[in-house]
């Protein structure tokens, strides 16, 4: 196995590339029609695993989920992680009731005490939850170190997923306790709020390492074009999170991944297609 070049976070040794799993789960952001066919093809864990085994054959160990009620997904990380010898690092992004009051509390804390339970090394709430708390007039995150502190006492790592640029903005002008942000960044602006040059600015000067999201824009532009924008705009300690639906795409998307960080061309097999000229052969 050739080691996916790493970084560190809160000490933590984790692949730049992190396993994403919409295209495993079912979110396509392109419609009923993509999402049921992705569900189709994972509807157990041995599809699933194929996946991730291919992953971790190349040096990805990285896997970023809201794994709660998941359970073919749970299942295939045990499969591949025994097929493997080895650990995967999971990042998991919870969905928690923010609700002002007691029962609510309770609720959030169940939910961290299952994301502790499943492995999870990092729990980093997930981004509906925590924009409901974003104030812009006080330039906050209401209540935030609360919900720090519950995933500090249960042993994880803290760190906040990502929609609302003010979410990294505001986290580093107040100092809370977190050591990794998620936030959506590709070349095409899709689902950024704000433009992508504010976006890469956000990024560069984040206090901690950002694991970016969605760099095809969910399959809206080609992987060597997404994949290469994002690795060449961002930091050496930040990652990027790919999802794929089968192992070609894993290995397509790991070589396009390697080449820009190495600053090469990728070594690929050309598009397939009914009537190539004599150039286009190659």
């Amino acid at each position: 196995m050739k080691q996916f070049p790493r970084t560190e976070v809160a000490g933590k040794s984790l692949s730049r590339m992190i396993i994403g799993t919409n295209w495993i789960l079912g979110y396509s952001h392109q419609g009923p029609a993509a999402d049921h066919t992705i569900k189709n093809r994972h509807d157990s864990p041995e599809p699933i695993a194929a996946v991730l085994q291919e992953f971790l054959s190349r040096g990805v160990d990285t896997i970023m989920a809201p794994f709660a009620g998941n359970e073919n997904l749970i299942e295939a990380i045990k499969i591949a992680e025994e097929s493997a010898g080895e650990e995967m690092i999971l990042v998991d992004t919870p969905i928690i009731n923010v609700d002002d009051n007691r029962q609510a509390r309770r609720e959030a804390e169940q939910v961290i005490d299952q994301s502790r339970k499943l492995g999870a090394d990092f729990c980093l709430p997930h981004h509906s939850s925590v924009e409901q708390l974003i104030n812009k007039n006080k330039e906050e995150i209401e209540r935030l170190p609360d919900y720090l502190q519950m995933i500090r006492d249960r042993d994880m790592i803290p760190g906040l997923s990502a929609h609302m640029p003010e979410v990294i903005v505001y986290a580093d002008q107040n100092e809370y306790d977190v050591e990794t942000y998620v936030q959506i960044f590709n070349c095409m602006g899709f689902l950024m709020q704000v433009e992508i040059e504010y976006i890469h600015k956000v990024i560069q000067n984040a206090r901690c390492p950002v694991m970016t999201i969605k760099p095809m824009a969910a399959g809206r532009v080609t992987p060597f074009v997404g994949l290469t924008f994002v690795w060449n705009t961002i930091r050496e300690q930040d990652l990027v999170t790919v999802g794929c639906t089968n192992r070609w795409e894993v290995a397509e998307d790991v070589e396009i991944s390697r080449a820009a960080l190495e600053g090469r061309p990728p070594n690929l097999e050309g598009r397939g297609s009914p009537s190539k000229t004599s150039i286009m052969q190659e």
